[in-house]
């Protein structure tokens, strides 16, 4: 399966060379964990162009057609749910939302708010519906807070399921692909 890199510096190297091309992944993690930080880098780490937007669902065919456009990042996915208060319309936009993603055959890169934490985990229906989920942990340990990220899942492709430390740099994040988060 091809790869496109993620433009995280240690993140390809748990992933195995980067993304699985042409999939959704959803990138979940709490207020200040790095999400967007993260879209960021994920969009302009290649040929420095991209599309970000929050409302894509009617446009995103048009936008994709024509452009030559390989990458989508949508930060976070919440904004676009929160227009829904029924939990089943919710539910049925979500579905239809990923459906269009993966119709555009771009790379898309998905952001939501981690709903609770590392030992009292509940899943969400974006976590289900797309190709792989990365989880942005901030984590307490000896008085102090431990950033880490996880590869949850990544369909058809190997990859490290250790929690791994990384950090803000001068760069943008960076992942210590070798390292024991404790």
């Amino acid at each position: 399966m091809d790869r496109v890199p993620t433009g995280i510096k240690g993140l390809d190297e748990l992933l195995g060379g980067g993304f699985p091309e042409g999939k959704c992944i959803l990138v979940v993690g709490s207020p200040g964990s790095g999400k967007t930080t993260f879209a960021i880098q994920y969009l302009y780490s290649d040929s420095g162009e991209g599309i970000g937007f929050t409302d894509v669902l009617k446009t995103l065919t048009k936008l994709v057609e024509g452009e030559n456009v390989e990458r989508i990042a949508l930060d976070p996915i919440t904004s676009v749910m929160l227009r829904y208060g029924e939990e089943l319309k919710r539910r049925r936009a979500t579905v239809e939302f990923f459906d269009a993603l993966a119709d555009t055959g771009c790379t898309s890169l998905v952001t939501s708010e981690l709903k609770t934490s590392l030992l009292d985990r509940r899943f969400q229906l974006e976590e289900f519906l797309s190709h792989g989920v990365v989880v942005l942990h901030t984590l307490m340990h000896q008085g102090n807070f431990v950033r880490a990220v996880q590869v949850e899942k990544m369909r058809g492709i190997s990859h490290d399921t250790q929690i791994r430390p990384y950090q803000f740099g001068t760069s943008g994040i960076e992942v210590f692909p070798r390292d024991k988060v404790f």
